[in-house]
């Protein structure tokens, strides 16, 4: 049976072969993963299988670099490297400061 992420073999139209350039948040998603590698926090088949077990819905609402960082996020958080709370923290000061001042 296939998975909501297998999508080989699946019609998928013409390919867009130009390269845009990347984002900050895709450039930031890519190096923390690489980071999180190379100093063996996490494998890339960890990180696989934490991003094809995040469900069909969020799997398909989100973009590639979101599930990545998903994927970082909740592995952390099962190996006991940061806690949910923390986590919960810093996204409410990320928004805190991301938000325009009147």
């Amino acid at each position: 049976m296939r998975s909501y992420h297998d999508l080989g073999g699946l019609p998928a139209g013409p390919v867009d072969r130009e390269e845009p350039p990347l984002t900050l948040f895709e450039k930031h998603s890519d190096a923390l993963l690489t980071l999180l590698w190379r100093k063996k926090v996490l494998t890339i088949d960890e990180n696989r299988r934490a991003v094809e077990t995040l469900g069909a819905e969020v799997y398909e609402s989100v973009s590639y670099d979101e599930r990545r960082v998903m994927a970082i996020a909740n592995n952390l958080i099962l190996k006991g490297i940061i806690a949910v709370d923390e986590l919960a923290a810093k996204l409410v000061e990320i928004e805190r400061r991301a938000a325009p001042r009147a």
